[in-house]
């Protein structure tokens, strides 16, 4: 009997995965200086991927390859949960040059945006062509691919599982990622890909030192459909504390897909962290990942954390927390989210 047809959508963060992906960080590109330190971050992810569900990673070479399979040998990943790929990569940032996937009656489909560099801010060419790569490679199970001609990065997009995308006008309306294509256009063509109804849009809000433009991830999350956890500022005389008080009205001007006001809950301040430059770090509780049975928190060493692990768990309260230490991964200005792609269930198998 045929299958019934059915719209495809981009399934909430909180559905059932089949594993979750990185881009494993090299000596060839801007972590060098500081790759030793930043490994272990890597490692934290993996292992406690691991625990839940599948890790897909992509190696830049054979050499490096065989570099993180001994890595995650000693962390303790088992061996059936990692598949390693060797695929060249600029970066680290997954979630924005990974595939974003959609499905219908638990049916995956692979759609691959063209990714950048955030609107040629960095080198993007191999990154652009990782998803593709490693669909080449079988990484993905017999789950299809198809290519979108649009600018498209994960860390741009929230949904709630209703139809409802949360979004930042000051990324997706950036003239450097689709210059031809009005608001309206790319409202329409992401309704039709994602299987939305509504767009809710947020103009203010930002974190000094991220170069995506605002990326909803840095700044507010879905927990589940009438639920947002959002980036707070407490203090006064920081600079960022005007834009966020705005972006805390917008979000509590929004009503939720059944037309209650969202529950909102505010994420804490860390205090500001400087890199050698005397640049702002853009350290934020909002990247956190949802995976199977668990949520995990990037933490900074800073006082806040204990603060921001407890009101994520009032969030979460039948998932385990873990926090992993991000403070290395915000000097190349992201954090957890931004360097992990959850992928559903029936993708890697």
């Amino acid at each position: 009997m045929p299958v019934p047809s059915c719209r495809y959508y981009l399934p909430p963060e909180w559905t059932d995965q089949s594993g979750v992906m990185l881009t494993w960080p090299h000596a060839h590109g801007d972590w060098a200086p500081r790759l030793t330190l930043v490994e272990p971050v890597f490692d934290a992810i993996a292992l406690e991927v691991s625990r839940r569900e599948k890790v897909l990673i992509s190696c830049y070479d054979s050499k490096h390859r065989d570099h993180i399979a001994a890595r995650l040998r000693a962390v303790g990943v088992g061996i059936a949960q990692a598949v390693l790929h060797v695929v060249p990569s600029n970066d680290t940032w997954a979630r924005d040059h990974g595939p974003i996937t959609v499905t219908c009656q638990d049916e995956p489909l692979l759609l691959d945006f063209g990714f950048n560099g955030w609107g040629g801010k960095f080198g993007h060419a191999a990154d652009n062509e990782i998803s593709r790569r490693l669909y080449a490679l079988d990484a993905f199970g017999d789950a299809p691919i198809q290519k979108v001609d649009m600018i498209l990065e994960g860390g741009s997009i929230e949904v709630d599982g209703c139809g409802t995308l949360l979004t930042t006008a000051q990324c997706l309306l950036t003239p450097t990622r689709n210059p031809t294509l009005s608001r309206e256009q790319i409202e329409a063509q992401l309704k039709e890909l994602l299987g939305l109804t509504r767009i809710l849009w947020l103009t203010q809000g930002h974190l000094e030192g991220d170069d995506t433009d605002a990326h909803i991830d840095t700044l507010a999350r879905y927990c589940d459909a009438n639920t947002i956890a959002y980036v707070a500022c407490d203090d006064p005389t920081d600079s960022h504390y005007e834009g966020l008080k705005a972006m805390e009205r917008e979000l509590q001007a929004f009503t939720a897909a059944d037309g209650r006001p969202y529950k909102l809950v505010p994420l804490p301040w860390p205090q500001a962290r400087h890199d050698e430059d005397g640049r702002r770090l853009p350290a934020t509780y909002a990247n956190f990942l949802i995976i199977n049975g668990a949520v995990l928190v990037p933490t900074y060493q800073d006082p806040a954390d204990k603060i921001a692990l407890a009101r994520l768990k009032e969030c979460f309260p039948d998932r385990d927390i873990v926090a992993i230490d991000c403070l290395q991964l915000v000097y190349q200005n992201g954090s957890l989210h931004c360097v992990t792609m959850q992928l559903p269930r029936g993708v890697l198998v």
